[in-house]
């Protein structure tokens, strides 16, 4: 299953499929139960480094479209896609 870099931007976090946006990006599982978990240790303002609340509406709307689109089970969360390195 293929992670999704998330981002912090005015207080929201927004999902990073590109992985381009600038900025200390967390990962997480396109699943639902993973977004919750997450949101339950407050990981994402310890990996981001916020100080704060951080929003995650915005996010959980894209995870749960994710995956109503791949079903339950895929392995494939995230459309293939070619990985380039940045550097």
């Amino acid at each position: 299953m293929e992670l999704l870099r998330v981002v912090l931007a005015d207080g929201d976090l927004i999902p990073d499929p590109r992985r381009r946006m600038p900025g200390r990006g967390a990962w997480i599982h396109p699943q639902p139960e993973c977004l919750a978990k997450a949101e339950k240790r407050r990981a994402f303002p310890r990996a981001l480094r916020a100080e704060g609340e951080v929003a995650a509406d915005g996010l959980r709307s894209v995870i749960d479209r994710i995956a109503s689109e791949t079903g339950p089970g895929s392995s494939r969360a995230v459309e293939d896609r070619k990985q380039v390195d940045p550097s």
